[in-house]
Order: C-alpha cells, then structure tokens, then sequence
C-alpha cells in the first residue's frame, strides 16, 4: 500500500532544490538524549575505582569507619588516611605490578627497592613523597597549578626511576603513564534530522551539519530557514564556450557568480580539485522527464610519483625520519614532490578568484607535506588554516580523482532518507539508562545462529547469477535460470536496494545481451521497482541497454506488460538498432578522423613553433648568417665566385683585404708543392 511521500522520495532530493511541498512543510526532529553520551571522565581502574567508590559513600553519610586497600593489603584508620595512601608511591607501584601480572610488595619490600637503588639514578631534589602524577595537589587545583605540575614532569621521581631500572620503560611511556586524564565528549553529530507530514511518520530526512556556516551551526534553530535561504532554481544549458588560445575554454562570468562550492583532495601524489555551482543544471532525460545535474566550472587533477612503492609513504617522510637517501628513486621522488607542490599552488594561484567566492572550502589533505603543500606558508598564499570556511569531508573518501570529487560533492548535497523505530527506539533507550549507571562486566558475545539451508541456496543462486551477468554471459544466465527452475524475477540475498533483480543488474551494467534474453526469452518484468523506486530501464547505463528495452518491446508486443508504467520508450526493431548502431559507428569514425586531424595540424604547429625557438637560440649564440649547417648547404649549390663573396659578407675592408692575402698564399704554396711533386717523378 502507497504511503504519503512516495512520490517525493522515489527520486533523490537535492539540498538546494527541495520540492516546495516538502520545503514549506519541513521540521526540525528533537533529538533524544541519552545519558550514556554525555560527556564524562575515563572510568579508573578496578582497584582504584573500588577505593574511590568507598570513599564517596563515607563522605556522603558523613561517617569515619574504617577503610583499607585489598591491593597493598593495609588498613587505615580514617578517610584521609586512606586517600593519602592512594597518591603514594607504593600504591602506584603496585598497580603497575598488577598490570604486569606480578604480585603487590608491602611497605618494607618496597623501602628495600628503593633504598637498594644507587644514587646516581635519583635526580637531585626529588623526595620518595612524591606524587606518582608528579603533583600532591588534589583535584581542585586551579589552572596556575595544572601547569606547575606539568613542568614537574619532566622531572624523574623515585618511582619512575625504579620502574625505569626494573622495566626498562621509555620515557614516552612514562609519560603516558603518568598523564592526566582528561574529559572526552562525543560531540556533534554529522547530520542534522528534519521531519515532515508530507512523507512517512517513521521516515527521517538527514543533512549533513557540514554545508552550514559557523554561525548557522551554533544556532540550530536557524537551519530550518537557512535551508529555505539557500534553495537556488535551475539554471538553463550554458552556451559552449570559446576555446583559449592556448587552449582550454574560458569560465562564463555569469556561473562565477552564482554560488559555488570548491572541493579539494591532495594524498600519494594526487591531486584533485574541482569548483561547483550550487545552482542545478536543468536538462532533459532520454525519457523526456526533466531532471537536474551539477555545474562543473572548473577542474584540474595532477599526478607524480612520490610514493615509495612496496613500502608506503612520501620520500619527505622517509627523509625526516631516517635521513636523506641517495638512489635514483629518492632523487626521482624529491623532484616530483616539489613539481607537485609547484603545480598545485600555481593552480591556486590561477582560481583565485573562484576560491575567493566559494561559500565553504571542503578539503582533504593527508599528511604534514600535503597540508603545507596547500595551507603553506608561502608568498602569494591562497588557502589559510584559519578560514572559517574550512571543511573536511565528513565521510570516507577514496583516491584523488575527478570522479571521487564529483561523488563526494553529491554525497555532501543528497538527502539522506532514514526510517526509524520510534517505539522501539524509546524502549532500547529505556532499558539502557539503568544499566549505563551500574558498570557490569561485557557479556558473552552471542553465538551466531545457525544459517538456513533454503538462505544458503539462495545466497548462491545470487553469486552465481551476479558473476554471469558481469560477464555478459546471456546463455549460461538462461540455462542457470532454467536448470534451477529460478524465476526471471528472482530476489538477490542478501537484499540489494539499488539493483535487487537479474534485470536491474544487467542494465546498471549495460549489458544488452542479458536485457534481451531475460526480457524475451526468460520473461522477466520490466515493471518490478528497486527500493528507490526506480525501474531497471530508468536506471540503464548505456544508449545500448536502452534500445535492448526498445527492441524487447517491440518483439514481445505491447499487450504483453504496461511498458509506459516501466518507463521504457518506443518500440523499435532489430533493423533499425542495427542502422542506428551502424551511423553511429561511422559517426564516431569521422569524429575521430576530424580528431586526428586536428591532432595533426596541432603538431605541426608545435613542431614549427619549436624550429622558430630553435633557430632564435642559435642566431642569439652564434650571431646572423653564420650559422655552419646553413652555411654548408647554401654553399653546395654555389659557384667560387659567389662563395667568395659570401665569405667575406659582413666583413671591413682590411679583413677582406687579409683573407685575400691568404687565399692566394694558400693557392701559391699549393702550386709551388704540386710542381715540386712534378719534378720528383
């Protein structure tokens, strides 16, 4: 039966362009609290926490019984006995022998230790009253305290120098040790929870706290009109830009100014960023229903190598921690990350102006290089660590890419549609409270039932059905079907949302062959929704898994299902797909000759570009007209004469009156050696 909202949350809703039905009727959901996430101290130790226990029931029933302490095995005559013993030195030793498994010492074992201990260990003016937290304040010390006490421990105790000569324990750990422990809280949750009678009364609609201002976030009662604040409408297909000279296409003035969000990720040695319009881009499906799609106005992704391969981590890293390598690959890796950090700023630098007027910043950078990569310090800084627009994403992300950025922008402007158990919710939290106050052991985990032989055999129909269907393997999907005796509308298990069918998954993948054979052969619904209400033809991948619906409606007829209620367009035949996918085919291959061809001319230009640089070069070396090569071939299709006066172009009077003088030296020493070679003979 059709619930109230169906209709709403069949597609996804974008944050910035509600319906206005649901817009008009949105409420922010009282959240409810649980005392088991308040903020609150870590809980102590076994021992200790039994002594304090005693210790808060005395003083609330104002008596002076006496108390002891099991782990040390003493007794003490009041309260304030007992507490000094718990900041002594020998209860803390005694704790860490329990944590190690070893058994507690008295007071005289533990005066032997520390009296057997040579003086060179001690620091001077260090008493055995110390304190094993390096401080005998109690816990209503001020702030000036605190402080003292943290300088004070820096400095070795009696304790922790003999749980340094018995344990070998770092100073790190030490440290760790002797640490105070401080508060923790929860804090926010990522998404905010709105409500609305248009849709289901156990249907939430979640937003990610994220996409709000600072102020906006402090004030939660403000959000709901925020939101109505933000909803931009659709803008109409931009005009194709014109290509850049150096190449490219230029940004239109109008979509920088419209509200945009910018998305950055730097880590491994990728880089990725994007800037996107808030503002939806309204088009037309292949079903003719309108639909909204995001307006990219810019990106850019880089990739160097500045990974160590096999071993992880940038070559920066390794260099801090270990020193500076010498091989090929260090080297290799050093000038990448700083080409890297060279082409990512320049890219800053270049979208100044769309950061600038970016609304909020969503950034991810791992890693001290990455961040200083981005955050710097250096001159011409474009992104600070103060911006108050600063984000992280608030989910996990993968790899640097173009398409991770896209989805990350989605994922941060979709709403989130959850359905919750009110009645069932109150009571889990009902029956926690009581238990949250009292502190039990963990109780055994329990076992995992049994599986269901009939849930086994379904399981497995669902592997082996999902790996054919992957690999496009339409006849042994049909025998399988058939073998089996499984229905063509078979159920995956574990339930999928998005493609819960064989025919979902076959057009999510665009796999016409597995289309037609389970729409003609196996008889398959094309009518059956996923749970986003959607049909396998709304969700089809390709243009080829779309005709594969057109030809199957064709064949089987439109008697045979309600192929309007499916979405699924006009009827077509075998022969006009194959003409279709044949002009396509040829319009593809002029696509790419054109391509081709101005590949072509493009390198030409380049080439020429480069010989023009290159000749430039050599006349600012070399100087005008005496470049040897050109010279050489000039002189081939030259007579003496000429030659002659091209050597002597550009020359005064007296150099060419020299080079005459030897010219006809030269020609008489080789007369005078040629009538000597004469004689000879």
């Amino acid at each position: 039966m059709a619930q109230p909202g169906d209709h709403l949350l069949r597609q996804p809703m974008y944050v910035f362009d509600l319906p206005e039905e649901l817009l008009a009727t949105l409420q922010p959901k009282a959240e409810s609290s649980n005392s088991s996430n308040q903020t609150r101290e870590d809980e102590p130790s076994s021992d200790l926490g039994t002594t304090q226990r005693s210790e808060n029931q005395n003083a609330e029933s104002g008596t002076t019984s006496a108390t002891s302490c099991a782990l040390c095995g003493l007794g003490f005559a009041d309260l304030q006995e007992q507490r000094s013993h718990v900041r002594s030195d020998l209860h803390g030793y005694n704790l860490r022998q329990k944590i190690r498994g070893l058994k507690p010492v008295n007071e005289a074992e533990f005066e032997k230790l520390v009296g057997g201990k040579d003086a060179d260990a001690l620091s001077p003016g260090v008493y055995l009253s110390e304190s094993i937290s390096g401080s005998d304040s109690d816990d209503t010390e001020t702030d000036e305290d605190e402080r003292q006490m943290d300088g004070n421990r820096s400095k070795e105790s009696t304790l922790s120098a003999l749980l340094k000569k018995q344990a070998n324990i770092t100073a790190s750990e030490e440290d760790e040790f002797f640490s105070k422990k401080r508060k923790r809280g929860t804090g926010k949750p990522p998404l905010l929870w709105f409500t609305s009678p248009k849709v289901p009364e156990d249907t939430r609609l979640g937003i990610y706290r994220a996409i709000f201002s600072d102020a906006e976030q402090q004030n939660e009662a403000s959000t709901l009109s925020a939101i109505r604040q933000k909803q931009l409408p659709p803008l109409a297909p931009p005009k194709p830009a014109k290509e850049l000279e150096g190449g490219g296409v230029a940004i239109p003035k109008a979509a920088t100014q419209t509200p945009h969000y910018f998305l950055c990720m730097i880590g491994g040695g990728h880089f990725a960023a994007m800037v996107i319009s808030l503002a939806p881009k309204k088009g037309k499906s292949h079903s003719g229903v309108d639909e909204r799609s995001a307006t990219v106005l810019a990106h850019k992704t880089f990739h160097r190598y500045t990974t160590r391969r096999n071993q992880g981590g940038s070559q920066a890293a390794n260099d801090s921690a270990k020193g500076a390598a010498h091989s090929a690959g260090s080297s290799l890796r050093r000038y990448n990350e700083a080409a890297l950090t060279a082409e990512v700023r320049q890219l800053l630098s270049d979208w100044k102006e769309l950061i600038d007027t970016s609304e909020l910043l969503f950034i991810r950078a791992t890693g001290s290089t990455n961040r200083r990569t981005l955050f710097g310090p250096y001159d011409g800084q474009v992104l600070t660590h103060n911006d108050p627009r600063n984000r992280g994403f608030p989910f996990s992300t993968r790899r640097a890419t173009q398409a991770e950025l896209m989805r990350s922008f989605i994922e941060l402007t979709r709403v989130k549609v959850s359905q919750i158990d009110e009645g069932a919710l109150t009571a889990s939290q009902s029956v926690s409270q009581p238990s949250a106050a009292v502190p039990s052991k963990p109780s055994p985990k329990p076992a995992a039932p049994e599986p269901d032989p009939a849930t086994e055999a379904i399981a497995l129909h669902t592997t082996q059905l999902t790996a054919l269907i992957r690999r496009s393997r339409a006849p042994a999907l049909l025998s399988y079907l058939n073998t089996n005796q499984l229905p063509a509308d078979f159920r995956f298990h574990p339930s999928q949302h998005h493609n819960p069918t064989p025919l979902h998954l076959s057009a999510s993948l665009s796999s016409p062959a597995c289309i037609t054979a389970l729409l003609v052969k196996a008889g398959a619904d094309p009518g059956v929704r996923n749970g986003e209400g959607r049909t396998a033809y709304e969700i089809a991948g390709g243009e080829g898994a779309r005709e594969a619906f057109r030809v199957a409606r064709g064949e089987l007829g439109e008697a045979k299902w309600d192929w309007n209620a499916a979405g699924v367009g006009a009827a077509m035949g075998w022969g006009e797909m194959e003409a279709r996918k044949e002009q396509a085919k040829e319009e593809k291959e002029r696509e790419g000759k054109a391509e081709g061809e101005r590949r072509a001319r493009e390198l030409e230009r380049l080439r020429e570009e480069e010989r023009k640089r290159e000749d430039e070069g050599r006349e600012k070396k070399m100087g005008k007209g005496r470049n040897l090569g050109v010279m050489a071939e000039r002189e081939r299709g030259m007579s003496a004469q000429e030659r002659r006066e091209e050597e002597g172009r550009g020359m005064t009077p007296e150099m060419r009156m020299r080079l005459e003088r030897e010219r006809r030296a030269r020609a008489a020493e080789e007369r005078i050696r040629r009538m000597a070679g004469g004689g000879g003979r």
